[in-house]
């Protein structure tokens, strides 16, 4: 019989209770080899994820993993579909937006299985707002790549209007802006310290010359999974080559605790002369020591 004319012939009361949807129980080991970020390419996309993407929750278990970029750009979505194992889509819509002029095309790439979402969920892309809260996963993971994913997603690169190579990331996260600082130390020696913008909170950080040559080399090699125009950009950054006359600005040279009691127990002369530094130095770390501790007690001049 027709369900339908089932239902309207068998009282409430004579019908079976209705099995309830329940999601099939994984393991650990199973969800995470769902997304494998050991591998390139998901180490990639996950990157991709934690900085542009959406994790939504329903009820009963409902949610949707989605990205959303400009219409340019689908062919990386379409990349992105071939790797996860799981049915997902990809859609398109035009609309109109106060920061584009005329019409703005865009795709979205989504997919709802549930053990992919708490595969996600386990690696660190928890439902639900996550600018603030979202942190790097735990290693082992294709560091490089990941770290692709998020200037892919969340950062630029190219040339200032005076033909210098830059990379910039931007985040509202402590831990994603600690990481990236990590990387730029890790691969170009120089140290970065960023401090949340006061206009809207968030961590805006530009790394220029030398270290964005060295950055972009790291992060964009030969066939890696990337948006094309960066990847582009990122060749262009590699041949770069300082200026003939440009003088290379030498790294920052941080002051030791052993150097601080220095300053105090001798002249400037003999203090910058001992310590290989420049008089104004001396003066200067004296005058901040100053601020910060008080005026040293028989300090020589």
């Amino acid at each position: 019989m027709h369900y339908k004319r089932w239902t309207k012939a068998t009282p409430k009361s004579e019908r079976p209770p209705p099995e309830k949807s329940r999601p099939k129980a994984m393991s650990v080991t199973s969800l995470s080899s769902l997304f494998d970020i050991t591998r390139p390419d998901m180490a990639y996309l996950f990157g991709f994820l934690q900085a542009d993407g959406s994790h939504s929750l329903g009820s009963r278990h409902r949610g949707r993993v989605s990205i959303e970029i400009k219409a340019s750009d689908a062919p990386l979505l379409q990349k992105f579909q071939e790797l996860i194992p799981c049915r997902s889509t990809i859609s398109h819509r035009t609309r109109r937006t106060n920061f584009t002029e005329g019409d703005h095309s865009s795709a979205t790439w989504s997919f709802h299985s549930f053990e992919a979402r708490l595969a996600l969920s386990l690696l660190g892309l928890p439902p639900g707002r996550k600018s603030m809260t979202v942190r790097p996963p735990v290693p082992p993971f294709s560091e490089r790549d990941y770290t692709r994913g998020l200037v892919d997603a969340d950062g630029s690169l190219g040339f200032t209007a005076r033909g210098y190579p830059f990379i910039g990331f931007t985040t509202a996260s402590s831990a994603m802006i600690e990481y990236f600082c990590e990387k730029v130390f890790e691969v170009t020696g120089r140290q970065r310290v960023v401090n949340r913008n006061k206009r809207d909170g968030v961590y805006n950080l530009m790394v220029t010359m030398e270290a964005a040559l060295e950055m972009a080399d790291w992060m964009y090699y030969k066939d890696c999974l990337a948006l094309e125009r960066k990847a582009a950009r990122a060749v262009s950054i590699s041949t770069w080559s300082r200026p003939p006359g440009m003088r290379a600005r030498s790294a920052r040279r941080r002051w030791t605790e052993a150097e601080d009691a220095a300053i105090w127990s001798m002249t400037i002369p003999d203090a910058a002369q001992s310590l290989g530094r420049t008089e104004k130095s001396i003066q200067m770390r004296r005058w901040m020591l100053q601020g910060t501790h008080g005026k040293q007690p028989g300090a020589s001049r």
